[in-house]
């Protein structure tokens, strides 16, 4: 799955909805305190678990629009949370953000920045669960759930904060791991942040072992995310993800953790013409979590040029 990039008009107006808020909690130094923003915004956060049915039938009661109960059989809103795979759930008329309780710590922070997102993003209200006005359509779920995930990146990372420390950083899955420590998010969501908010030809990728495949791997989709800068996305737009991951195979070692491997993938631009990517994989047991950096136009390219300008 690639990253939705956002058009330039929507995400300067997410900027301003979180930069107002960052200025009225006097543009705290990282890592910011969800605890601040919902207490600045009057947001209440609970728990549900998505393993236990009586959680769950419970949540449905609670569920209302204008303070009409919109979901009368629980069942179908344990659908929703299944077939969906939400984390967390935002009750707009009650001030509230549910978090599934069986999400792992740190990735319910994400999950509750997303949420807050929704809740920022003026737009989002006629879109939340349980309206019964609209009808949302795959394309228009994707729409607004990647705007809510840039709101949530915006704010985790404190905006131009997060600028500043990338541009001090060379590109490598150190920085990255600098960055997850200073900011208190998972390395999957810094490595997601770093790639896309870069302004040169950077790319990600979230997978599985690239030689140790799962049972639901797909050769077709052998990336799990594949994350791109907006310079690449621009320049570099037929990569597909096998030309990622077949690169990735052909440097990363059978390791069982840690840095599986560093090398130079060439990928091809819009124009035909190749490039040197250097790239660095590290997987913590669970993803392998891949960044790579523009180097240098291959040597072939770089001859025509030179003799072109004699």
């Amino acid at each position: 799955m690639r990253n939705l990039l956002l058009d330039q008009y929507t995400a300067t107006d997410i900027d301003l909805f979180v930069g107002k808020v960052l200025s009225d909690l006097s543009n705290p130094e990282p890592p910011l305190r969800l605890a601040d923003v919902r207490e600045l915004l009057r947001l209440d956060k609970s728990f549900y678990s998505s393993a236990d049915d009586s959680a769950i039938r419970e949540l449905a009661h609670r569920l209302r629009v204008g303070g009409l109960q919109v979901l009368t059989r629980p069942t179908i809103l344990k659908d929703v949370i299944g077939k969906l795979g939400l984390k967390a759930l935002l009750l707009p008329d009650r001030r509230r953000i549910l978090i599934d309780s069986e999400v792992p710590d740190l990735k319910q922070r994400w999950s509750e920045a997303h949420e807050i997102g929704h809740d920022l993003i003026p737009w989002h209200a006629d879109t939340m669960l349980g309206d019964n006005k609209s009808t949302l359509t795959p394309s228009c779920h994707q729409k607004i759930e990647g705007e809510a995930n840039y709101a949530a990146g915006q704010l985790l990372f404190l905006q131009h904060r997060f600028t500043d420390d990338v541009r001090s950083l060379v590109p490598s899955i150190e920085s990255i791991k600098q960055l997850k420590d200073r900011y208190q998010n998972t390395m999957t969501a810094t490595l997601w942040r770093y790639v896309e908010i870069h302004t040169g030809l950077v790319v990600g990728a979230i997978s599985g072992h690239p030689h140790r495949p799962c049972s639901d791997f797909s050769p077709r989709n052998p990336l799990r995310y594949f994350i791109r800068s907006r310079a690449f996305a621009s320049q570099f737009s037929g990569v597909t993800e096998s030309d990622v991951f077949a690169g990735m195979q052909a440097y990363c070692e059978d390791r069982n953790g840690g840095v599986l491997g560093r090398g130079e993938v060439r990928l091809y631009d819009n124009a035909g013409s190749a490039h040197f990517f250097q790239f660095e994989t590290f997987f913590n047991r669970y993803e392998a979590l891949t960044l790579g950096s523009h180097v240098r136009p291959s040597a072939t390219m770089v001859s025509s040029y030179c003799g072109h300008t004699g």
